[in-house]
């Protein structure tokens, strides 16, 4: 055991690779001004009505905001305002990801820590904490359980910091993955695209789980707000170094990864100075690479076991401010990804949803081996935080077409080589929409039938009809090739894509 710790503490004291912070940074310091970013909230309390509209209608031709525009945005309180920003909130998402709700499943790996987080579950000084990592074999199971009985295309898999889930762990993980292959009803199960949510990794960690097919690197910052973060993340501690988390994603666009994840964890500080750090971080990255972050998220703080700080935080979000979270984010960063997290409950989702989210999950378990071992209820001991939503990926899918939604489980963009720049045109240009919204159909129509209730059949085959009646108006010239590529999908020819 002593042998152990020592060894756990010198992985500790080395992980950070000063040289690849301070290469990014300028005499200034980092690029979240916390003053500068305050200044501007106070000074955008009372804005111009006419100023507003001229702020959409720039959001709506696809530009990213200045921080005073966003500023504005997030002092707007007169209704009709309100109600024009929401609806220009859902025109974007239109305008951009067509009708598309992406779906994926978190997959948490290892619950072992290095950090002491006050407001997460898995801090190393909570005992109440059953650990595990597992293990490749275990590893696989889960992903047979998610790509041959759920139908998940898609995995957000989670690492805790520590020298027993490190780089090498990480990059065999994903091999282990990526060969699960499941006989379906008709077809197979496969997970095509996996995405990692880690801690800060060096740039030459980065470059493998690149080589080894890592989709979209995820590295939430938590909270922007520096005098915040260090409160809640000691000193001494990996973590504790706001420079080092925060570079996370320069380091990743070096190591070749050019798609990227941001988010903060709404609770821990002011929600308007949270959103602030988000633009800021696009506006670098776009900045730094001329690319900006493919997905950004913004899970809302939840209950954890033997954690009373995330219900004592002070800067709890209430309903309505988490609406306006989102809006503004869609309006101030218009061509990225919104991931709206089974952290809400079902009936924030639905609310949610139409304002502008790109992504959501589904049949999500967050416990280290929950998928294979099926417990029914939630169990704290083994989980980060509490869910608030634990349906089925069948009931979302079910739900999303009744709200007129086709469910994507597509991945071909990915696998076609269109990330970074090349996605950040098309995105921009409103083209992507409309380009997946083929792969989508045909990943849809494969999912329906491989997996879906009858109920799930009856409401997807309507929201298909209507797909695939725009595509033939939208498309007239490209509909016939199309409609081949759907023809063998529905006689049960699998992964194909345009």
């Amino acid at each position: 055991m002593t042998t152990q710790l020592t060894e756990r503490s010198s992985w500790i004291r080395n992980r950070i690779a000063r040289d690849q912070i301070d290469k990014y940074r300028t005499d200034d310091g980092d690029f979240i001004p916390d003053a500068e970013i305050e200044a501007r909230l106070r000074a955008n309390r009372e804005p111009d009505p006419a100023r507003i509209r001229a702020i959409i209608a720039k959001s709506e031709a696809i530009q990213t905001l200045e921080p005073d525009e966003t500023a504005a945005l997030l002092h707007v309180t007169d209704p009709d305002l309100w109600t024009e920003m929401k609806t220009a909130a859902a025109r974007i998402k239109r305008k951009v990801y067509d009708n598309r709700i992406v779906t994926f499943a978190p997959l948490y790996l290892s619950n072992r820590c290095v950090n002491n987080c006050l407001y997460c579950g898995l801090r190393c000084a909570n005992a109440a904490i059953e650990r595990r990592v597992l293990t490749q074999d275990e590893i696989r199971r889960e992903a047979e359980v998610l790509a041959g009985q759920i139908g998940h295309k898609r995995l957000i898999v989670v690492y805790g910091e520590h020298p027993d889930s490190a780089i090498d762990y990480m990059a065999e993980s994903l091999r282990t993955i990526y060969s699960a292959r499941v006989k379906a009803r008709i077809g197979f199960g496969q997970i095509r695209r996996i995405n990692v949510n880690a801690p800060p990794l060096r740039v030459e960690e980065l470059k493998i789980l690149h080589e080894v097919g890592l989709g979209t690197y995820q590295v939430f910052q938590e909270t922007y707000h520096h005098d915040t973060y260090a409160r809640l993340h000691p000193a001494g501690t990996i973590k504790g170094d706001y420079a080092w988390r925060l570079y996370a994603m320069h380091r990743a666009m070096e190591a070749g990864i050019d798609d990227v994840g941001l988010g903060a964890l709404f609770g821990l500080a002011d929600w308007r100075f949270e959103v602030m750090g988000l633009l800021y971080h696009a506006r670098e990255l776009e900045r730094a690479f001329g690319i900006g972050p493919h997905t950004i998220s913004f899970p809302r703080l939840e209950p954890a076991e033997s954690t009373p700080f995330t219900q004592e935080s002070g800067f709890l979000v209430s309903d309505e401010d988490m609406e306006r979270a989102v809006v503004v984010l869609r309006l101030s960063v218009p061509y990225t990804g919104m991931i709206l997290t089974a952290r809400e409950n079902a009936g924030m989702r639905r609310r949610l949803i139409p304002l502008g989210c790109t992504q959501t999950d589904a049949s999500s378990r967050i416990g280290v081996g929950a998928y294979s071992e099926a417990y029914e209820s939630q169990q704290g001991s083994r989980q980060q935080f509490l869910l608030g939503d634990t349906r089925s990926l069948d009931d979302v899918v079910r739900e999303l077409a009744e709200m007129g939604y086709i469910t994507s489980f597509c991945t071909a963009g990915y696998r076609c080589g269109r990330t970074g720049q090349c996605i950040m045109d098309l995105l921009r240009s409103g083209r992507e929409g409309k380009f997946c919204k083929l792969n989508a159909v045909l990943t849809f129509r494969e999912w329906l039938d491989d997996f879906a209730s009858p109920a799930t059949q009856a409401a997807g085959e309507k929201v298909l009809q209507h797909e695939l009646a725009e595509i033939r108006e939208q498309n007239p010239k490209g509909y016939p090739v199309f409609m081949q590529f759907y023809e063998r999908t529905a006689r049960g020819e699998r992964d194909l894509f345009l």
